[in-house]
């Protein structure tokens, strides 16, 4: 494990020169992190890269009145207080703003075993790289690389407060992938795969990441751009599904219940999701992808059911944006720099009893989605549309590749006819199995 034992020696220097100078109450936070990665291409490495930084930030509070500031390592820490609290002095009163309330905090730092010592040297990644892409090319079909990748690093945060919290905690991650190209001319296609882990060991092998990349760029060559139609089932690949649950956690996060930017804001308490749905979020999973032991306000969260059974049951809150709605924290709050927003940690789409192939028989006929394009999700109406491509399902099988087509319908009927099959992955730190939609419209040909 990292010592950060003198991180939390100046960021505790920190936090009492902003009392020195004025500060009626103070926070501050290191973000440390470290990486190195390497990128090849048809055999030959194209980049190397490594990283490292302890980035300070300091946020102030004098009465309602707040300010925020940071730094890099090596800052005269005394002037950087007496800006923080200058600054704080001249700035506009924020009824909400303050430090999260002592009893929330976190007493105990929960070790969650999300480090993994193992060092991983440049020419480890290079040689994983190169094997991706080689297993990738030489899948019958591919014509081309993209490229391949292999990173490693690890990143955490140390933070402490002037109402007495102080804590740290760091995570590794590392990761491989490789994307290419099958078919020639203006009929190429192009697709991918990775895999990210905490622990080194528990990473997919770079010849099985390249040939599921291969084979699923192969898969796509020849598409057809589908019929225009209504009321089309679709089914969303769980790479396409994980951004799906995301929508839902944009749609419930207090800060935009708050702002009133959300069509769910009125909905606490109702039915918002098809019965039978649950979405959970849970911060102290043992080596879970999103784990921590407190959030970016020293709180610390407990596995909360978002969604029970298809009812909306809780808002993702951070302690300012909490006071705002008259509610309490539930420790969510994410630390960006010296701002503090709340956010999901694991959040997990719970599985349905049906597998992926049972959900597709029972289809019939329908369209499964495995790359959706651009951006057309009106968070505040809810209405949906965006380009996609995948395969058409025909009597109940993957019958052919489809393009160029775009699926459009409204969040809150997607929520309400959503399906979740049986096949979830929860290495990552938003996870969902494949999941059915009924009732959509497509614009094809």
């Amino acid at each position: 494990m990292i010592d950060t034992s003198a991180l939390e020696r100046e960021a505790a220097r920190l936090v009492e020169l902003a009392k020195s100078a004025g500060a009626d109450a103070a926070d501050a936070v290191v973000a440390r992190g470290r990486s190195k990665s390497v990128s090849v291409r048809l055999g030959k490495v194209e980049g190397t890269n490594a990283a490292e930084s302890d980035d300070f930030s300091l946020r102030v509070f004098v009465g309602k009145k707040v300010a925020s500031v940071s730094a890099g390592p090596g800052a005269d820490l005394a002037e950087l207080a007496e800006r923080a609290v200058a600054m704080a002095r001249v700035s506009p009163e924020d009824a909400y703003a303050g430090l999260a309330d002592p009893e929330s905090l976190a007493h105990e730092i929960l070790d969650l075993d999300r480090f993994d010592p193992t060092e991983i040297s440049a020419s480890e990644l290079t040689e994983a790289a190169l094997a991706a892409e080689a297993a990738a090319l030489a899948v019958d079909g591919v014509s081309n690389s993209s490229g391949a990748g292999a990173s490693a690093g690890m990143g955490g945060m140390v933070l402490v407060t002037s109402h007495g919290f102080s804590g740290s905690f760091m995570a590794t991650r590392f990761g491989r992938s490789v994307s290419v190209i099958a078919g020639e001319g203006t009929k190429m296609e192009r697709d991918y795969d990775f895999d990210s882990r905490l622990f080194a060991a528990e990473l997919d092998s770079p010849e099985t990441i390249g040939k599921r990349a291969g084979e699923r760029t192969v898969r796509r060559v020849g598409p057809r751009q589908a019929e225009t139609g209504r009321n089309i089932t679709v089914v969303f690949d769980p790479r396409v599904a994980r951004g799906f649950v995301g929508h839902v956690a944009s749609a419930i996060n207090g800060a935009s219940v708050a702002r009133k930017t959300s069509f769910l804001r009125d909905k606490m308490g109702q039915q918002v999701m098809k019965a039978g749905t649950v979405i959970t979020d849970d911060p102290l999973i043992h080596r879970g992808p999103a784990s921590q032991p407190f959030d970016g306000e020293g709180v610390r969260g407990q596995r909360m059911t978002m969604i029970d059974d298809g009812v909306l049951a809780n808002w993702f809150l951070s302690s300012s944006t909490a006071r705002e709605l008259g509610l309490k924290t539930n420790g969510r709050g994410v630390r960006s720099g010296s701002i503090v927003n709340p956010g999901s940690t694991n959040l997990a789409l719970e599985p349905g009893g049906m597998s992926p192939e049972d959900m597709i028989r029972q289809i019939g006929t329908g369209f499964y989605v495995t790359e959706l394009i651009g951006h057309g999700v009106d968070m505040l109406t809810g209405e949906y549309s965006r380009g996609a491509s995948g395969f058409w399902i025909e009597n109940g099988e993957i019958a052919y590749p489809v393009a160029e087509v775009t699926i459009a319908s409204n969040l809150k009927d997607m929520f309400m006819r959503l399906t979740p099959a049986n096949d979830i992955d929860r290495k990552f730190g938003t996870a969902a199995p494949t999941i059915a939609i009924e009732g959509m419209t497509l614009a094809g040909r």
